[in-house]
């Protein structure tokens, strides 16, 4: 998923609209991670970015998004920009 999405609208309040892409987010991940793993896979890993717009998004984890969402809505942005990348994971052992 990449995608910018809009933190401002006409009808829909600030609040409603950060907890719609929160369940978008999650509901994502969730449909990722139901994926067939391939071999010699253990389980998917997620390669997250985000910011302001593409070129200026930094590297984030899975677990942090949601904090970067909080902080998007406090600092009042009319537009972020959240990638999230499935990918084949390891565990170490």
């Amino acid at each position: 998923m990449k995608k910018m999405f809009k933190l401002t609208d006409p009808k829909i309040k600030v609040p409603r609209l950060v907890d719609a892409i929160r369940h978008e987010v999650k509901k994502y991940i969730k449909r990722e991670r139901k994926k067939t793993l391939p071999k010699n896979v253990d389980f998917w890993d997620f390669d997250c970015r985000f910011g302001v717009d593409e070129k200026n998004s930094e590297v984030i984890r899975v677990s942090d998004i949601n904090k970067y969402i909080s902080q998007a809505e406090s600092k009042q942005l009319e537009f972020f920009y959240l990638e999230i990348l499935a990918k084949p994971g390891h565990r170490s052992s």
